[in-house]
């Protein structure tokens, strides 16, 4: 398992710090090579420096920790899927977003007794170590971890929970779950079967979904290009951001981080100015702010969605970044870069370095 996938599989850490703060302290160590897009998770980049920041910052809940809590308590709709013949039946929808969860469930139409649920997932473009699986456990309204396996693929998975139910093909049983991939665009494939517990196992016809999320381009930045201390600002540059899935992205967020050392010296916040365009508005200074004890800074963008983006809605941060007259002279190079993501979690992040003249 991959450091940013471990990170990952840190729920509580997710929820513990906003994305701006953890990526203004670690982004640069998850965030990978220039260009690319990769989904970076906000609160594991916290993890890399918890300890960095005050007791404050690290026990300030996020938004979307609270939004997730919230989920993790609503009572999910119970719904019947399959046919009557089947012992057991498994729903899947055909699109997996990013970051978000996902409903899905099993449905049973034989008794069970202290028998066992076992889904084989089998991934293609990420690992199945970056997949959430939970299920819904009546009793306590809350929703639980699926115990996972390693089968020795990166692409196999085996989730399991153990289950009893008198269910027959006339009153079936339905059991509430919901999944997330957190890594990589990709497809998935699920086989879901049950051990009765009287040594007979049934299974499911295998269902298949696509791991998507939006598209994101940013366009007008000169790649190696520099910036004049006390100078002109850079050409404007854009952070387009389009949903091209089938589902509203809620709590879409930008974000533009920043990283400069010398050999004495780094810079801070007051040595960067960072502007946003908004319509109605003219460009407007967005502050940079620390990141703790590492001498990175981050901002948080100013919104340009209002609610979630719906699907095929395209939501664009127009942005230019200047370097201030009070930047250290053995500062030469500039480490910098756009995240988007949702909630606590980051699915796009592209290096926009530049050098200091």
């Amino acid at each position: 398992m991959s450091r940013r996938v471990a990170q990952r599989r840190w729920p509580a850490v997710r929820g513990a710090m906003g994305p701006v703060a953890a990526l203004a302290a670690g982004l640069f160590l998850v965030a990978g090579t220039a260009g690319t897009a990769a989904a970076v998770p906000a609160g594991g980049a916290a993890a890399v420096t918890a300890g960095c920041g005050s007791d404050g910052e690290a026990k300030q809940p996020s938004a979307a920790g609270a939004a997730a809590a919230r989920a993790a308590t609503a009572e999910p709709p119970a719904a019947a899927v399959g046919t009557a013949a089947e012992k057991i039946s498994y729903r899947l929808p055909s699109q997996l977003p990013i970051g978000m969860w996902s409903s899905s469930g099993v449905t049973l139409r034989t008794p069970v007794t202290k028998g066992t649920v076992r889904l084989d997932v089998r991934s293609r473009g990420f690992g199945t170590d970056s997949l959430s699986i939970q299920r819904y456990v009546p009793k306590t309204h809350k929703w639980t971890d699926l115990k996972s396996r390693s089968t020795g693929s990166d692409t196999h998975g085996v989730f399991t929970f153990p289950v009893t139910a008198g269910a027959t093909a006339a009153h079936p049983e339905n059991v509430a779950l919901r999944i997330q991939d957190l890594d990589k665009p990709g497809t998935l494939t699920v086989t879901a079967s049950v051990d009765d517990g009287k040594g007979h196992t049934y299974r499911a016809p295998a269902r298949t979904s696509t791991a998507t999320r939006p598209d994101v381009s940013v366009t007008g930045w000169r790649s190696g290009g520099g910036l004049h201390r006390g100078g002109a600002p850079s050409g404007p540059f854009t952070v387009t951001v389009k949903n091209t899935t089938d589902r509203p992205y809620p709590a879409l967020y930008a974000s533009y981080s920043a990283y400069g050392a010398g050999t004495g010296h780094a810079l801070a916040p007051k040595d960067l100015v960072l502007q946003q365009y908004r319509p109605g508005h003219g460009w407007e200074r967005v502050p940079l702010v620390a990141g703790g004890c590492d001498p990175g800074m981050s901002a948080a963008l100013l919104p340009v969605a209002r609610g979630p983006l719906a699907p095929g809605a395209t939501a664009s941060y127009r942005l230019r970044i200047a370097v201030a007259g009070s930047a250290p002279r053995d500062v030469s190079h500039v480490e910098a870069g756009a995240t988007v993501g949702n909630g606590d979690l980051s699915f796009f992040h592209q290096d926009l370095p530049f050098a200091v003249r």
